[in-house]
């Protein structure tokens, strides 16, 4: 984190925003209703924006408000754009979190007294809990699982909640789930009311069965998705916390979000007899190895199967009585999916290593080979499949290399007790023809990447990728009952073969490692549950229907979304520990925490009328509706289209008030999340919408803006490093609007965007100097030039300013606020800075106001409060929340295009001059300076060159033909080497094509125009006094380049002037001013031949930074040149013995005499060496 050095400016935002949010809230700004059918308000559209409501298990982070912050800017554009804009914001409370931290904290007390007196580390093991298995249930040692060795040295629940800050007294009550729900939520509305959320805090409520009317709007969802048939019971393979007893869905995960199950085909490989001595003890008991493997298809070219020496495995009774051998990992998986007569329980019959097995003889499935071998693979890992491995060398580098590394290396054999026989006589089994690899792929490709061992990791895992996949969607079989076909089309087939004979199982298990929020390690598990039907094909076209009307923002979404439709399939909907709402038929279970939030958005339409602003639903609404008497026939009025009026005692007028709230504002216009939940939550939103409203497209979501995630100072967020910060302590360190800049300036695509302190700091600094300018106009507006707005430059600021307006105006609709910064604000500050420089004829009054009043809007959406203020200050009576979104007049491009051309100009002859100035080294490599130049002759070409012209009518003629395409420089170069007027100057041409292609993918077809489209003459003409003033030079003249020699013709072209400099010489004056205490000094100056009144007093001003503007300044010669200066003057008669010069006159030099005099109306007045000047 940044150390700062003072906060004076983010204080001084602070008492701002303060200020204002008070008055938004007296004013109930944010607070809407359905427009009355007929009002003029009906007429208005629509605009309702919602954000997925963040869990209640402590502060909101800056991550939290990363996403909301689209939300924010969107409605705050939509509300400008003259929508009328709902943005509510609900608290989610369901789910395993806020309990297991309550039940964690109450164990705490019950083991460590109050206040907790805590060992130094955990001696005892934690007992397991009733539903907790047992993973081995004889006499053999326990041990800890991984996750409970990781969590091991983890932080207590109570020193979790010592950290935010709490005292003892307070920490005790959170061991009641309950005041967890009192407690979070008040705090979550208060920091986003700091925030200056566009909210309706009117509709917020929190989940769970503690808000009866939530509670019953869930229920009702549920008996209405059951009676659709989309939810059903029975055995599904799902995601199991064992430490939980139940399943273990995202969000009640530390580690895994969006991991689901994998599905492998478990191998039985019989141990054939005689047994090793390790398993003598089980003669007469059937002894399989059992591997996991993902292509069943290849089983029929096992040549042996491999086990890790060094690795522990388990012998277990499978509930057949045949004995399985596994890693105990992977026989704790299989104890919840019936491999086992209990659940969860593994009835271990020994422990082994895997050389305990080494050598031993196999019966496998399939395979040409009556028996085959375990042999010694070292790179085996424990945590996939079962540490069995099946080995087929034709189809997998990673086993024709270890084959391989054994048939070569007979110590290795030796080593492993491995005899010749179990090795030397197995070859690779052709059985997939693969084209381009043949029907050994795995061999073939081991060959052309020169694998020489199985330690050449990085070559396997190439030639990995580029076998399996290939031989997925393009391989052949070669085997009998099976040739011919494609191997995609028989994987299953030969799956279901295997399982049928009895030779292979289903086993399942994550596909990644999940930790559940109580730090245990996840199985798959068959559970008896209540599931809702993903895979359900015609709810999933439905779900895809709906998807192709949805505005995703960006195609990666879209993909994202279309992934996940394709393969979600059963999602648990129920549990039995957690917090939330009972299922209506089956109170044993809870509904978990993804499946009550997909339409609660319907809820959010109404939530106001029914809960009277309280955020647990204990006190009836503005209506009088008690929980109660919300039946299911009164939802269903609500919420679905059709259906009757309910027999109910709620008067019908405040029914019909209900469900002209849902009509008017629902579907949701605009959902915004974090790319995370696009696999579950925001899938699972389409999927319900479609079920509850599947004949009226109307209620379905229309947009999804998915956002990556935030890095903190290009770091990702992490409370145990520091670099974190909640949405509080960035507010107190910010400021709401610096916070929100630098939001907006973080990032805009779902890749991982970047909060920059450093960034959000300059922000501050910038938002401040633009509200201190604003004051500043107004107080000096009386000084500003009136009149006319029509010269060059205030031309192209107005241009510049409706260009800025459509520009981001574009960007707030594609919710790309980071371009809506940039051109409305960054971009927008820049046109008025160069504007306020070049206008030398000082700032229009009207413009400077119009773009106050447009910078105010333009940055509204992002920086509302310091905007709010600005208008306050532009004397607006009305808040800038009703006000409108400028309208952009017309945008002059080619005059901006002209206004660009002259400060590139600019640019390039000061560049020019400096370069002019350093005339070489001289001794000891010391730069040599000549003098600076005082005059410059700028030319301008209206044509280009010949050799030009000709090149860029060959490149024109290619973009013409190719549809804005060019050939590469190679065809260019032999093309134009043919053309006889460019021969001698080939050394020229390339690079002068290069620089036309690189201006073209930055400027478009317009260069390759042969003329410009303004003239380059008038544009520096009209900004002499400009360029003259800002190149410090005492005249600039500019001249076609038609009228110079060849030299300047031949560098001269459209665009690119050509400047000659030059020191005029000059005869030195003593400039001298005679008033006191006013910061003007007495100072030397050359006069040139040609000067007047003008050129001195703009030169004196290059001098003295003190003078801004010529009017002001009064240039006097004295009567007597040779007495006047020696001379003493009385104070308050400056003017005595002295005559101003005229605006007519001009001055003469003699270099020879050092003499200077002026000519006035004919009259030749010498003036001596010294002028007098006042400044006004």
């Amino acid at each position: 984190m940044t150390e700062r050095k003072g906060t004076a400016k983010v204080d001084y935002l602070k008492r701002i925003e303060k200020d204002i949010q008070k008055k938004w809230d007296e004013d109930k700004l944010f607070e809407i209703d359905a427009a009355e059918p007929g009002s003029e308000e009906s007429g208005l559209p629509k605009y309702f924006v919602t954000f997925p409501y963040p869990y209640m298990n402590g502060r909101l982070h800056l991550g939290h408000t990363f996403s909301l912050s689209k939300c924010e800017f969107s409605v705050g554009f939509q509300r400008l754009k003259g929508k009328r804009c709902l943005f509510p914001f609900g608290l989610h409370c369901t789910g395993m979190p806020i309990k297991a931290c309550a039940d964690k904290l109450k164990r705490e007390l019950e083991l460590y007294g109050y206040p907790p007196q805590f060992p130094d580390e955990e001696e005892e093991e934690e007992k397991p809990s009733e539903n907790q298995e047992v993973t081995i249930i004889d006499k053999a040692k326990g041990k800890k699982s991984k996750a409970a060795a990781k969590s091991g040295h983890a932080k207590f629940q109570w020193n979790i909640m010592e950290s935010l800050g709490l005292s003892h007294e307070e920490i005790v009550q959170f061991a009641e789930a309950e005041y967890w729900l009192d407690y979070f939520p008040v705090l979550a509305v208060q920091d986003l009311k700091r925030m200056g959320l566009k909210v309706d805090w009117r509709r917020s409520f929190i989940t769970t069965d503690v808000n009866p009317f939530y509670d019953s709007f869930v229920k009702w969802q549920f008996v209405n998705l059951k009676e659709r048939s989309k939810i059903k019971f029975g055995k599904r393979y799902t995601i199991y916390s064992p430490k939980d007893g139940q399943p273990c869905m995202d969000h009640d995960r530390q580690t895994g979000e969006g991991v689901g199950p994998q599905e492998y085909t478990l191998i039985k490989m019989k141990i054939l007899q005689p047994y090793p001595p390790k398993l003598s003890g089980l003669k007469g008991r059937n002894i399989f190895l059992v591997a996991a493997t993902l292509r069943p298809e290849t089983m029929f070219g096992q040549t042996n199967c491999w086990v890790r020496p060094d690795m522990k495995y388990i012998a277990f009774e499978v509930v057949n009585g045949d004995i399985f051998i596994s890693t105990q990992r992977a026989a704790r998986n299989m104890s919840f999916q019936e491999y086992t007569r209990d659940n969860g329980k593994v009835p271990l019959v020994m422990e082994l290593i895997g050389k305990d097995i080494l050598g031993v003889s196999l019966s496998a499935p399939l395979t040409s080979y009556n028996v085959i071998y375990a042999l010694p693979m070292l790179t085996i890992k424990e945590d996939k499949g079962s540490g069995i491995v099946t080995s087929v060398p034709s189809d997998a580098p990673d086993d024709i290399a270890a084959l391989r590394d054994l048939k070569n290396k007979k110590a290795l054999r030796e080593k492993y007790g491995i005899t010749d026989e179990m090795v030397l006589p197995f070859e690779p089994i052709p059985i997939i023809e693969i084209p381009g690899y043949g029907n050994l792929s795995a061999p073939t490709v081991c060959e052309e990447l020169k694998i020489q061992s199985q330690n050449d990791r990085e070559k396997l895992a190439e030639a990995k990728e580029r076998v399996y996949l290939k031989g997925f969607y393009e391989g052949i079989m070669l085997v009998d009952g099976f040739r011919g076909q494609k191997v995609h089309e028989v994987k299953k087939l030969i799956q279901q073969k295997m399982i049928n004979s009895g030779e292979a199982v289903i086993y399942m298990e994550p596909e990644k490692q999940i930790i559940s929020r109580s730090a245990d390690e996840c199985v798959v598990a068959l559970c008896d549950q209540w599931y809702l039907d993903y895979g359900e094909e015609n709810w999933k076209k439905q779900a895809m229907r709906c998807l192709t009307t949805l505005e995703t923002f960006c195609e990666e979404t879209r993909r994202n979304f279309e992934a996940s439709l394709n393969w979600l399939q059963d999602h648990a909907c129920s549990r039995t520990y957690g917090l939330g709402s009972r299922l209506p038929w089956d109170d044993q279970w809870l509904i978990e925490s993804l499946s009550d939030s997909t339409i609660y958005m319907a809820y959010y339409t109404i939530a106001h009328l029914l809960q009277g602003g309280t955020l647990n639903g204990q006190q009836s609404g503005p209506l009088g509706i008690r929980p109660e008497q919300m039946t299911r026939e009164v939802w269903d009025y609500i919420f679905l289209p059709n259906a009757p009026r309910p027999k109910t005692q709620i008067p019908q007028k405040s029914l019909d008030q209900l469900k002209r709230e849902f009509e008017y504002w629902y579907a949701v216009d605009l959902r915004v999340s974090g790319k995370d939940l696009v696999p579950n939550h925001l899938s699972y939103y389409l999927y319900n919408h479609v079920a509850m409203w599947p004949g009226d497209s109307a209620k379905w979501p229309k947009a999804v803006r998915a956002n990556g995630h935030l890095l903190l100072n290009s770091e990702k967020m992490s409370k145990s490093t520091g670099n974190f910060l909640t949405l509080s302590e960035a507010i107190d360190k910010f400021s709401t609007d610096g916070m929100r800049f630098a939001l907006a300036d973080a990032g805009d695509t779902v890749e991982d965007a970047n909060f920059v302190e450093t960034m959000a700091d300059a922000g501050i600094l910038r938002l401040y100097t633009w509200v201190e300018w604003v004051k500043e106009m107004i107080a000096n507006q009386q000084s500003l030039r009136a009149g006319p707005a029509n010269t060059f430059n205030d031309r192209v600021f107005l241009s510049e300013m409706n260009a800025g307006i459509v520009k981001t105006e574009q960007h707030y609709e594609k919710m790309m606020f980071k371009d809506a910064l940039k051109t409305g604000f960054f971009e927008f500050q820049a046109a008025k800075d160069k504007y306020r420089e070049v206008a030398v004829e000082g700032m229009h009054r009207d413009l400077v106001f119009s773009f106050i009043q447009t910078q105010t809007l333009l940055l509204a959406p992002i920086c509302p409060h310091l905007c709010e203020h600005i208008w306050t200050l532009l004397g607006k009576t009305e808040s800038l929340m009703r006000a409108r979104w400028p309208v952009a007049g017309a945008v002059d491009e080619i005059l901006i295009r002209s206004s660009q051309y002259l400060m590139e100009t600019a640019h390039d002859v000061r560049l020019r001059a400096k370069n002019y100035m350093v005339v070489g080294k001289g001794k000891k490599g010391f730069v040599k300076q000549s003098q600076r130049p005082s005059h410059c002759s700028i030319y301008v070409a209206k044509n280009y060159p010949p050799w030009q012209h000709i090149a860029l009518l060959v490149l024109r003629k290619h973009y013409e033909k190719s549809n804005g395409l060019l050939p590469d420089n190679k065809t260019i170069a032999s093309e134009l080497k043919d053309l006889p007027e460019l021969k001698k100057y080939m050394k020229k041409v390339m690079p002068f094509v290069a620089m036309i292609k690189e201006n073209l993918e930055k400027n478009g077809s317009r260069v390759l125009d042969l003329e410009l489209e303004f003239d380059e003459r008038s544009v520096l003409t009209e900004n002499i006094v400009y360029l003259t003033n800002s190149l410090e030079l005492d005249h600039i003249d500019v001249h076609f380049a038609s009228e110079a020699d060849d030299k300047v013709r031949e560098e001269c072209c459209p665009g690119k002037p050509f400047c000659a400099f030059r020191t005029e010489p000059g005869v030195s004056l003593f400039l001298v001013n005679p008033q006191p205490a006013n910061g003007h000094f007495s100072t030397r100056m050359e006069i040139r031949q040609g000067d007047n009144k003008d050129t001195i007093i703009r030169r004196l001003m290059k001098m003295d930074k003190g003078i801004k503007d010529v009017s002001r300044v009064k240039l006097l010669r004295f009567v007597e040149p040779a007495l006047g200066p020696r001379q003493v003057p009385v104070l308050g008669k400056e003017c005595v013995g002295k005559l101003p010069v005229s605006d007519k006159a001009s001055f003469h030099i003699d270099l020879a005499a050092k003499t200077i005099h002026l000519t006035d109306n004919g009259v030749k007045l010498g003036v001596g060496d010294t002028l007098l000047y006042l400044v006004h």
